[in-house]
């Protein structure tokens, strides 16, 4: 039996190491890409009707749908993700499109063919076009033209007749987009892509065939054609938001996000084998298969990879290290009792259980709120987040216990307990331990709470200094909540502030403000306010390709979406705090869930500060790292908590001595895991910082200032709250009258 456990264990270990090793690369191979690394359009939509007496109904967006991928097939794109937001919005996303530009403006033109007369008089509109019936050629002298098929050849007749009677006027205006009260202004309407052509009719044209000539290139040409084939739009839209990914940018994003994942991945193999021993080995297995695991149920949601989604897999691998560290470290406080292996396993597995239980879904909550509320890019990292933590509840919780019990049920590991990272000289006699002994830790002379009134003086001086930080300075708001428009500019050489601006002042545009990044300083994102239409932007595109070799990143948003957006941000932390405050009360108590939300609100006020006095742009992916520390300072707080009432249920206080020597003693007992658990995400923010791509790199700050924050709160705010408040309760102990003793 004993020589069977092992090598069953070492079957499954070989088992799992050769699936993970041989499948991981195809599963990430083959995942979807987002825009955001491969390169792409996204747009957001307002749904206006045609006519003012039309109705935007829920049958009129799903036909803009139909219409917009027909013409998304026109583009080439296979997979595009078009949805409809609301009540009036549709959001389009084509990742993977070439020609940006060329994109915008095939979805964006509503193919409304209209013939009229020079004094504006419909006589042809698209109704009179065969189905499918243009197509792209050459006339006489070889230049390109369309050519669609009319329905009734005897109608163009008697069109043509009527105009060719209106000499000198005889001109058949041939309009694409016209809307009621446009002119014939050549010059203006051409500009926007609503004037075509005006040839004149001499006589009567009895044919269905009619040629469309308007200096075209072989590709307007062809796009022409493919619109009026793909059919007109039913509504006209209007450009809320928009952003746009050179295919540059997004290799570049993703080979430099990949391999910050590797380096901090690394960093947390390497720290679990050397602290935690054969346990480390343990979870460097589990934590291989966790990845694994994800990435296919990923890729089987038919999900989108986005930048922010690796980033959430990536820190996921240090948040899923949490659950083994928990165990771990129960595992080591019951050796060093004196108790056996099998008997320590055992008892470390089922004390740590509702630990990691509550820690789990208290980080789900927060990715759920952010998943509902959040923009494409933000739910794809809410996503990730979610299933990560799911995965590495059913990976760190069953399948290591799972090997590690293989080989503790072999018997072999029993005079072994120096493998668990346990010295001899910390292991206490059994015979001399009671009920209440305590293990000894590397922080039992560390005392938590006889300063905690110091401790929440300084808190309240930093919240206090933070709102005159933020009354002063402000946030510096990103185009995602204050409106604008946003360039990211990439060269191969390094790049100037004043060269940056002048070349925006060339396209004839005001910047706000330009900001240099890269390890070269090769990168620049320009702000300025307003947002430019659809020609300016694909000006901007062509001006900074031709001039540095890579097309800039462009987003735009409106001001109804920036304030849609901060409210929706506001939205998510309150109602993710609401959730955590309801959860922890049913779990633990009312007193202990207030407590733990004071804290988590003074880590997101922190940042808040912090990027106020710093200048550092606030975005979306800003308020992902709110909801993220949230979620991962609650863990903290949860574990401290639930040390708590396991201390309470052994000893009943009866005094604020005896409450606060309880947490004191819970603090001393869970700051191991404290340290080593943040130490682990630490070290993975730091590698996103340091090696990730420059566009989560202010995520990446927003992380590491939340989880040093989240670590203080836990310790010094929390469990301190919750301390002085529960101590009212408890009646102090009677002073003692020396004098009428003796």
């Amino acid at each position: 039996m004993k020589k069977g456990r092992i090598l069953a264990f070492f079957l499954v270990v070989l088992l799992i190491g050769t699936g993970v090793g041989l499948l991981t690369k195809p599963v990430a191979k083959d995942m979807t890409l987002g825009l955001d690394l491969q390169g792409g359009f996204e747009v957001l939509y307002d749904v206006h009707p045609v006519k003012k007496e039309d109705k935007i109904t829920n049958g009129v967006l799903v036909s803009t749908v139909e219409a917009l991928n027909r013409r998304a097939n026109v583009l080439g794109v296979s997979e595009p993700n078009i949805s409809i937001e609301g009540n009036n919005r549709i959001r389009v996303q084509l990742a993977g499109v070439k020609n940006q530009n060329r994109a915008r403006e095939i979805l964006s033109t509503e193919a409304q063919l209209s013939f009229r007369d020079t004094n504006d008089k419909e006589l042809l509109n698209g109704s009179d076009l065969v189905e499918n019936g243009a197509k792209q050629t050459f006339n006489q002298t070889n230049e390109p033209i369309v050519t669609v098929k009319l329905k009734d050849a005897k109608k163009f007749g008697e069109v043509t007749k009527k105009v060719a009677a209106m000499a000198p006027n005889n001109q058949l205006v041939i309009w694409l987009d016209y809307h009621k009260g446009d002119s014939f202004k050549k010059e203006v309407t051409k500009s926007n892509h609503k004037y075509v052509s005006a040839p004149n009719v001499n006589q009567e044209i009895n044919s269905s065939d009619v040629q469309i000539e308007g200096n075209f290139t072989v590709q307007e040409a062809k796009d022409l054609a493919s619109i009026l084939n793909a059919g007109a739009l039913p509504v006209k839209l209007t450009e809320k938001y928009s952003t746009s990914v050179s295919a540059q940018f997004g290799e570049q994003a993703l080979n430099e996000t990949v391999f910050a994942g590797i380096v901090g991945i690394a960093f947390i193999f390497l720290f679990m084998l050397l602290y935690y021993r054969l346990p480390g080995l343990i979870a460097v297995i589990t934590l291989s298969a966790y990845i694994y695991i994800t990435l296919q149920v990923f890729d089987w949601m038919g999900a989108v990879m986005t930048l922010p989604g690796i980033a959430a897999l990536i820190l996921g691998v240090g948040m899923a290290v949490d659950a083994n560290i928990i165990t771990y470290e129960r595992i080591k406080e019951e050796l060093k009792l004196g108790k056996s292996v099998r008997s320590a396993f055992r008892s470390g597995n089922r004390r740590s259980f509702a630990t990691i239980f509550d820690a789990n879904l208290t980080s789900i909550i927060a990715g759920g709120v952010l998943f509902f509320f959040g923009t494409s890019s933000v739910k794809g990292f809410a996503t990730m987040l979610i299933l990560s933590i799911l995965t590495s509840f059913i990976t760190a919780v069953f399948l290591s216990r799972f090997l590690l019990g293989l080989l503790v049920e072999s018997r072999y590991l029993d005079r072994r307990k120096g493998w668990f990272g346990v010295r001899k000289k910390d292991i206490m006699n059994i015979h001399e331990t009671t009920e209440n002994t305590e293990p000894k830790t590397p922080f039992d002379k560390w005392d938590f709470v006889s300063k905690r009134k110091g401790f929440m003086i300084f808190s309240a001086a930093v919240t206090i200094a933070g709102i005159i930080v933020l009354s002063i300075f402000k946030l510096n708001a990103g185009i995602d909540f204050a409106s604008g428009t946003r360039v990211d500019v990439q060269s191969d050489h390094k790049l100037s502030t004043e060269q940056v601006e002048q070349d925006f002042k060339k396209l004839g545009l005001e910047t706000d403000s330009v900001v240099l990044s890269g390890q070269k300083e090769n990168q620049a994102a320009a702000r300025f306010v307003g947002v430019p239409n659809k020609e300016k932007i694909a000006e901007v595109k062509d001006y900074f390709k031709d001039k540095y070799g890579t097309e800039p990143n462009v987003s735009t948003v409106s001001p109804t979406v920036g304030k849609e957006l901060a409210r929706n941000a506001l939205y998510a932390v309150i109602i993710a705090s609401i959730g955590i405050i309801l959860y922890v009360s049913v779990r633990f108590e009312y007193k202990m869930a207030i407590a733990a939300i004071i804290s988590l609100l003074y880590d997101a006020f922190f940042i808040v500060a912090f990027f106020s006095i710093t200048r550092l742009e606030v975005d979306v992916t800003f308020i992902a790292a709110i909801l993220t520390v949230i979620g991962y300072s609650i863990n903290d707080t949860i574990v401290t908590f639930d040390r708590v009432r396991e201390q309470m249920k052994k000893r009943k206080p009866k005094t604020i001595e005896d409450l606060s020597h309880i947490v004191n003693l819970s603090l001393q007992q869970t700051f191991t895991r404290s340290v080593n658990t943040v130490l682990t995400v630490l070290v993975v923010v730091i590698a996103l910082l340091i090696f990730g791509s420059a566009s989560i790199t202010n995520f990446s700050i927003a992380l590491l200032v939340g989880l040093l924050t989240g670590v203080y709160s836990s310790l010094y705010i929390a469990a301190q709250i919750w301390l002085m408040w529960k101590g009212r309760e408890l009646k102090r102990p009677a002073k003692v009258d020396t004098e009428q003793d003796i």
